[in-house]
């Protein structure tokens, strides 16, 4: 009896482990739910800050709010860089109930924050960043890794989704809770990212852990297991060993290549591309928008900030449906082409209210708002996604891993430079000009986009490579020239 009571339990620890009673609509939708946490986290600050600057009387500190605001990407670029090495040793699994935990107590720690205290408030907004920059490289990667191949673009448009829909989320309960009393808004917002996080901890618990990392720890009857729930009826023995071929050519890959690696003229034009759209992404000004939507009405109309809390929802709104929208056409049309097109209506979106200001100075500033939201329309469904996309697509294996996590670290130094230098741009010269200079970046992106990177659409790796060769070929003989 001893004998086949531990027999049951070994099976039904197999089964939780492996998740053989969980559907994959469940495995899939609580794989992407980082990203709601991970938006929330983005998000929240945008209504909470006026409250919070009302309270601690921060009015005219743009340092202050600077500081209070971009901390949690300071935060995202060391939590990013470390996930993938801690997700290698514990799994994808463990790793996401880690910083699902980190999400809860991060948050419950910003509501109790003493009073006026913005060294506090600074350092668990950066703890927390480490949870959000976890979940932005956990997210997808788990979620390439569950799915089966004709589903990774669908589900890598279901984490941007997700995290687009965690950002509204944080909107409306701005909106609900801006008439409780000034100090228990703002704490409020903040400490209610921790019931998603709770949500995301307690979905996690039942999912199985990635075939991939179960194959590289020699688990392979698990990772069968796992591979048998995800694809009913498919060919398992065939993507079994494709999964440790392609393991084993990154681990070899990553032995013969160094950081230096980036610079050879072998990779460098790839490399430049790659990280140069990350980095664009941000210093584009996106974030500039989101995290203070309230505080530019405020300026823009002189009505308080507080009474400006509509606006970040209508952002939101927008957000998701242009993720939604970047869903249906993803596919059909180039990635330089919707990354050009959108680079040019956001720097028009930019520049329009300073001329409009210049040539009629008695406009009315809530145009600007407008202008915005033209903005935010044309990125949520080509600069938001595509990034992400394009960084996918165009390292080869040989330095992916190092190259990837360079161009998220660039795009997370990039939302935090203008998390902390906006306010303090908007203190020193009128909005209009500000913005300018944001929309001047997003033609100098497009630039970008029409002469250093690579069309990836539909496109293998090797092609790709081949498709720098005539590049990398015509720097060389430059070179020889000179």
């Amino acid at each position: 009896m001893a004998s086949s009571s531990t027999t049951q339990d070994a099976r039904t620890t197999q089964e939780r482990s492996t998740g053989r009673k969980v559907s994959t609509r469940f495995i899939y939708f609580f794989g992407a739910f980082g990203g709601i946490l991970f938006g929330y986290d983005i998000g929240v600050m945008t209504g909470a800050l006026p409250f919070l600057q009302e309270d601690w009387s921060l009015t005219g500190n743009a340092a202050a709010i600077g500081w209070i605001t971009s901390s949690l990407m300071l935060g995202a670029v060391l939590g990013g860089a470390l996930s993938g090495q801690l997700s290698d040793r514990i799994g994808r699994r463990r790793a996401i109930l880690a910083a699902a935990v980190v999400f809860a107590l991060g948050s419950v720690l910003l509501g109790i924050t003493p009073h006026q205290s913005i060294a506090f408030m600074v350092v668990v907004r950066v703890f927390l960043g480490l949870a959000v920059g976890a979940a932005s490289a956990l997210v997808p990667a788990y979620m390439s890794e569950m799915a089966p191949a004709r589903l990774r673009g669908r589900l890598s448009g279901l984490n941007q989704t997700m995290i687009v829909s965690g950002m509204l989320l944080s909107y409306l309960m701005a909106w609900v809770l801006q008439h409780l009393p000034t100090t228990l808004a703002w704490r409020s917002m903040l400490a209610m990212a921790a019931v998603p996080a709770i949500v995301l901890f307690l979905g996690v618990l039942r999912l199985p852990e990635s075939p991939r990392f179960l194959l590289t720890h020699g688990r392979d009857d698990e990772a069968r297991e796992v591979l048998r729930t995800l694809r009913p009826g498919g060919a398992i023995e065939d993507e079994a060993r494709e999964i440790k071929e392609t393991v084993a050519a990154e681990t070899a890959a990553g032995e013969r290549t160094t950081w230096a690696s980036l610079l050879q003229g072998r990779y460098r034009y790839l490399v430049i591309a790659g990280v140069g759209v990350a980095a664009f992404q941000q210093f584009q000004g996106a974030n500039a928008i989101f995290y203070y939507i309230p505080l530019i009405v405020e300026e823009a109309s002189g009505t308080a900030a507080q009474s400006a809390l509509l606006w970040p929802i209508v952002q939101g709104v927008i957000l998701v449906l242009g993720s939604l929208l970047f869903l249906a056409i993803a596919d059909r049309f180039d990635r330089r082409l919707l990354l050009t097109l959108g680079g040019l209506v956001m720097g028009a979106s930019f520049l329009l209210p300073a001329l409009i200001h210049s040539v009629a100075p008695g406009a009315d500033p809530m145009l600007i708002v407008v202008f915005l939201s033209i903005y935010v329309a044309f990125y949520s469904f080509t600069w938001a996604p595509l990034t992400w996309v394009i960084v996918g697509e165009v390292f080869p294996l040989m330095i992916r891993g190092r190259a990837a996590g360079l161009a998220s670290s660039f795009n997370w130094i990039g939302s935090f430079l203008v998390g902390l230098l906006f306010p303090i741009m908007t203190a020193s010269m009128p909005q209009p000009v500000v913005f300018a200079i944001f929309g001047v970046i997003c033609l100098l992106g497009v630039v970008f986009v029409r002469t250093r990177v690579p069309e990836t659409r539909g496109r293998t790796l090797e092609e790709i490579e081949e498709s720098a060769a005539p590049r990398r070929a015509g720097e060389e003989d430059q070179s020889l020239r000179a």
